[in-house]
């Protein structure tokens, strides 16, 4: 008889193992939407993440197919983005026929975030957190430019103020590729030290307007929805 109630035993954790195994496997190997990642600046925030004061529709950027907006309305934006510039105007009609979902508000909104994300990662010497929006060459530019601070002890500190102004300054098609430059004029706080804690350029208690151009560009037929910065100007 005990041999008997030890085999029922067996069979019982047996089936206790094979069930915990289960619900373990249905809780780990499920993504549940909170895992946290990369977020693409150029898209909207999900409706959970958004300030209670933020327009829950100024930002979106419609996926063809789905609500586009009319085309009065496309042309209208595109018209107010381009401020009278024709030929600019024509490379913004341009992406909007090769991407439907191009809005050059939305871009200009997305291109603010993106300055801001970048430069604070430069001045912390954490690029690996912009990778997905750098090409490789703006990266390896970046990247040099951080290990020679580090190499020299120098320590940079970046106060954004506050950003004055982004607006599309050029934006045409080449091949199937949407490019885009962005004027963004900010005014920042500038100052690199040594190891010692001396200043060895800029000046903390002075607020400086700086204009930069930044270009972005996007293959227009893939499905990745990232815009990545090709290229930095600074414009005196």
């Amino acid at each position: 008889m005990s041999d008997g109630f030890q085999f029922i035993d067996i069979i019982f954790f047996a089936m206790v193992a094979v069930f915990l195994a289960l619900r373990l496997r249905n809780v780990l190997g499920r993504r549940d939407g909170h895992e946290r990642g990369y977020r693409d600046p150029f898209r909207p925030a999900p409706a959970s993440e958004r300030r209670p004061d933020a327009p829950a529709t100024d930002n979106v950027v419609r996926l063809p197919g789905l609500g586009e907006e009319s085309e009065s309305a496309g042309a209208d934006r595109i018209a107010k983005a381009a401020h009278g510039n024709a030929t600019l105007a024509e490379g913004l009609t341009q992406i909007k026929l090769a991407d439907p979902s191009f809005d050059p508000e939305a871009f200009a909104g997305g291109a603010r975030g993106a300055f801001e994300m970048i430069l604070e990662a430069f001045a912390k010497g954490e690029l690996d957190r912009v990778k997905p929006i750098l090409n490789p060459d703006v990266f390896a530019n970046f990247a040099q430019a951080v290990k020679a601070r580090v190499e020299a002890g120098e320590k940079l500190e970046n106060t954004l103020v506050g950003i004055r102004s982004a607006e599309i300054a050029e934006a045409y098609m080449d091949g199937r590729s949407a490019v885009v430059a962005v004027r963004l004029v900010s005014d920042q706080i500038n100052v690199t030290r040594d190891r010692a804690g001396h200043v060895v350029s800029g000046d903390s208690s002075a607020v400086t307007a700086v204009t930069d151009l930044w270009t972005f560009q996007r293959d227009t037929r893939s499905r990745d929805p990232n815009w990545m910065l090709v290229a930095t100007e600074s414009v005196e």
